[in-house]
């Protein structure tokens, strides 16, 4: 709608306004504040304006032409010309605020950055310069090496080559380089000097293996089968002893049942203990005891009849892991409070 004023036909006060403010804005930028003050409704008012946005995406259109079009006089040591954009890229960016505004600021910004790339490699720089690969054949062309010879050499001896460089090719180096250093006279031989070879390889000689004598290998195999023999009739032995106390212990009181774990556990000693669930193993394997819970969910054992070990048992035989630590070992005596062991030591029994 457009408003009469005084009889005349005048613009809608929202254009006026965004004028108006364009002048404002560009008087506050010299210096000199007309004592209007601008608000958020006119700063909305600015970002809507399209003659300024406008102007805004024509002079990024410009930057990025400028820095095309004199690219190859930008890519010049002496030239800040594509300083100055990025300064006036800044300076547009302060007044962005649409999508295509943003994006032509990052097409200048992707334009501008290969640009400076392509210049940075262009720099020189004398601490870059060095070429280990030109400077390694300036030193073998120096120390006297002939690419063209060393071929020869090759293919007459078959392709087998003595040396890549002259006997005196380090020696080459060495007069070159001694004039850089301090250095104290050389050592010279007064009998005058030799030419030291490396020593002849020695022959390794194969020793014979001696052959086994006959007697050692009639006893050996004897001697470890005795071994075996008596390490074997020693754990029978164990077993049969911790079954007689666990029979004895039974036929005490039939109606009490005996716990594993105090059977088991000699509390002044671990490794006895550990013997003692090994040699129990045994006796449970071969059908000799049983295990069950009580009424507490707590492992019992039991010799079994010999009845029910002849005929195979009523019951199914299942075998279990069992695991103890010496902090689990001293756990049990403190929970049921073990004083003494039920299982006493072999030399304990015979003394």
């Amino acid at each position: 709608m457009k408003r009469t004023r005084g009889g005349g036909d005048e613009e809608s006060p929202r254009q006026n306004g965004s004028a108006g403010r364009r002048k404002g804005n560009q008087q506050q930028d010299d210096g000199d504040d007309g004592g209007c003050a601008i608000g958020p409704p006119d700063l909305q008012d600015e970002d809507n304006d399209p003659g300024l946005r406008r102007e805004i995406r024509s002079k990024y259109r410009d930057l990025i032409n400028s820095v095309t079009q004199n690219r190859e006089d930008m890519l010049s040591p002496s030239n800040n010309k594509l300083t100055e954009v990025l300064q006036e890229a800044v300076k547009l960016f302060k007044d962005v605020r649409q999508p295509r505004e943003a994006a032509l600021d990052a097409h200048l910004l992707v334009v501008a950055t290969d640009l400076g790339n392509e210049k940075a490699s262009q720099l020189f720089t004398e601490g870059t310069t060095f070429d280990p690969t030109a400077f390694s054949e300036h030193l073998l062309s120096f120390m006297g090496l002939n690419r063209l010879e060393d071929d020869e050499d090759e293919q007459q001896n078959g392709g087998a080559v003595d040396g890549y460089l002259p006997q005196d090719a380090w020696h080459r180096v060495a007069r070159r380089a001694e004039c850089c250093f301090r250095t104290s006279p050389s050592f010279h031989y007064m009998m005058g000097s030799f030419h030291a070879e490396p020593p002849p390889p020695k022959q390794r000689i194969e020793r014979q293996r001696k052959a086994p004598n006959k007697e050692a290998k009639r006893i050996m195999p004897t001697q470890l089968k005795k071994m075996e023999d008596s390490n074997q009739e020693a754990t029978e032995k164990e077993v049969e002893r911790i079954l007689g106390y666990l029979k004895s212990y039974y036929q005490d009181d039939p109606t009490s049942p005996i716990s594993y774990y105090e059977f088991v556990i000699d509390p002044n000693s671990f490794s006895r203990t550990v013997e003692n669930i090994f040699h129990m193993s045994f006796l449970i394997r071969d059908g000799l005891a049983r295990m069950y819970l009580d009424n507490d969910k707590l492992p019992c054992i039991a010799p079994v009849e010999e009845g029910e070990v002849d005929t195979g048992g009523s019951y199914s035989r299942k075998q279990c892991i069992v695991s103890i630590s010496p902090k689990l070992w001293k756990e049990l005596i403190e929970a049921f409070d073990i004083r003494d062991t039920m299982i006493q030591p072999p030399n304990t029994q015979n003394d």
